[in-house]
C-alpha cells in the first residue's frame, strides 16, 4: 500500500461505545490514520476521543452535518477550529457555508458541504421535497460550495467524475457509501468500490462496515488500501 493512499482512507468509527472504538483505533493503529467520528460516538465522549486522536497524531473528521442559523453555525465552527479537527462536515447551503467559511478563515480546518446523502434515491428526494434527482442537486451544491469557499464537498462516487470537474482539482472530494466488491450495501442506496472511487476523482474514501465490522479489520482495511493505490 501507498503513503498516498494511507492519507486518502478514512475509517468511520461507527460503533456504539468510546471503548469499542479505542479498541478499533488500536487494532488498526498501524494502518489507519485517518478517523471519522459521527453522531453514534459524538454524545457519548466523541468529542474526547477525537482531541485523544489529534494528540496521538492522527487525523480525525468530525461528520456532524451543520445547519443552523448563520451565527449558531459560525460560533460551531469556531469552537470546531479550535479543536484543531481536519475535515468538518455542514449541509451545504449556501448561507450556512458562508457563515461556515468566515468563521473558519485562518485556521487549518477542511469545511466540507454535503450535498445529497448516500442513502437517499429520487424517490426520497422527492418525499423530502426536492423536484430534482439526486445528480443534479449534487451538482447545484458543488458549485454552491465552490462559490462559497468551501474546502471541499461530500457527495457519492457516483457523482465523482462530474463534481471534480466543477470544483476543480485543489477541493477535497470526500465520498462515503464505499463498499469492496462483493460486500453489502447495506442500507447505501449509490455505492462504489474503492478502486472506481479514485479513479473517478474521489479524493478520500469513508469506510464505515467493511472495516469496522469484518472478522478482520486490520486485513480489510490494508485490502482497500491495496486496490486505491493502484488506482492512484
Amino acid at each position: 500500500m501507498s503513503a498516498a493512499a494511507r492519507e486518502r482512507l478514512i475509517v468511520g468509527l461507527d460503533v456504539p461505545t468510546i471503548a469499542e472504538a479505542e479498541a478499533l483505533v488500536a487494532k488498526l493503529s498501524d494502518t489507519v490514520s485517518f478517523y471519522k467520528i459521527g453522531y453514534q460516538l459524538a454524545f457519548i465522549g466523541g468529542l474526547e476521543l477525537a482531541r485523544d486522536l489529534l494528540r496521538d497524531g492522527k487525523s480525525v473528521f468530525l461528520d456532524m452535518k451543520l445547519l443552523d442559523i448563520d451565527n449558531t453555525v459560525a460560533h460551531g465552527v469556531e469552537n470546531v477550529a479550535k479543536m484543531g479537527v481536519n475535515m468538518l462536515t455542514l449541509h451545504a447551503y449556501p448561507k450556512a457555508m458562508r457563515a461556515a467559511v468566515d468563521a473558519a478563515r485562518g485556521s487549518n480546518l477542511c469545511l466540507l458541504g454535503v450535498t445529497v446523502l448516500t442513502s437517499m434515491d429520487d424517490a426520497d428526494l422527492k418525499e423530502a421535497g426536492y423536484d430534482t434527482d439526486p445528480r443534479s442537486l449534487v451538482i447545484r451544491r458543488a458549485e454552491q460550495a465552490r462559490t462559497a469557499g468551501m474546502g471541499g464537498i461530500v457527495c457519492s462516487a457516483e457523482e465523482s467524475a462530474a463534481v471534480r470537474q466543477i470544483i476543480g482539482p485543489n477541493m477535497a472530494l470526500v465520498t462515503p457509501g464505499i463498499r469492496p466488491a462483493g460486500s453489502d450495501a447495506g442500507d447505501q442506496k449509490r455505492v462504489v468500490t474503492p478502486g472506481d472511487a479514485i479513479r473517478n476523482g474521489s479524493s478520500h474514501l469513508v469506510v464505515g462496515r467493511p472495516v469496522v465490522k469484518a472478522t478482520d479489520p486490520v486485513a480489510a482495511a490494508k485490502a482497500i488500501l491495496n486496490e486505491m493505490s493502484l488506482a492512484l
